[in-house]
């Protein structure tokens, strides 16, 4: 798998280095130790309209359904109107992994996004954010931190407790309705566990 970024901007940050990762593919991880509240690193990428957002994200997906060298989509939220696109050589930042236990937070100021530490960082951790994805579609995105309260999938913080609860039901097989002991639709109700 080969890594085409631009080195010079992996020496010139003081804080962080790009390595293999044992939760998925390259990450980001720290040059030396890191107190909390610090700002190490920037999302670098082209600002898009999300109409443009939505037609790169598509077609960089199929390029990777088709070549395994093909790298991920790196589309940040901006706001309402714009995202980044992160795909561009000089982006560091972009190989940050989720962890349902973070210790970096995106921030934007400005219009920019910089990552920031929410906590120390030792020197060779990994630089971990929480992606916050969305509930609707956690069953495309399997997390793999390894964190104790990991859910399995990468969903905002807000979604966890939600998911788990949804996880939990999952084993049972049966629910009471009006009394009676009925096999449930589960398919049914994690819809309206998602819609709550």
């Amino acid at each position: 798998m080969g890594l085409e970024m631009d080195i010079k901007q992996n020496l010139e940050n003081n804080w962080v280095y790009v390595e293999g990762s044992g939760i998925h593919g390259w990450g980001v991880f720290a040059k030396c130790d890191i107190p909390s509240d610090e700002r190490i690193m920037e999302y670098l990428g082209d600002r898009i309209s999300k109409n443009e957002s939505y037609r790169r994200g598509t077609l960089q997906i199929e390029k990777a359904s088709q070549d395994c060298e093909v790298g991920s989509v790196y589309i940040f939220e901006l706001n309402e109107a714009w995202d980044i696109d992160g795909n561009i050589p000089e982006n560091i930042a972009k190989f940050a992994n989720h962890s349902c236990d973070q210790n970096c937070e995106a921030y934007d100021i400005d219009g920019r996004i910089f990552y920031v530490t929410c906590k120390p960082v030792k020197k060779g951790e990994e630089i971990l954010i929480d992606y916050g994805y969305a509930l609707e579609h956690f069953a495309e995105h399997p997390c793999r931190c390894g964190a104790e309260d990991c859910v399995g999938f990468i969903v905002g913080e807000n979604d966890r407790a939600k998911l788990k609860k949804m996880r939990s039901r999952k084993s049972a097989k049966y629910i009471l309705k009006d009394g009676e002991r009925v096999e449930k639709d589960f398919k049914d109700e994690m819809k309206e566990l998602v819609l709550d």
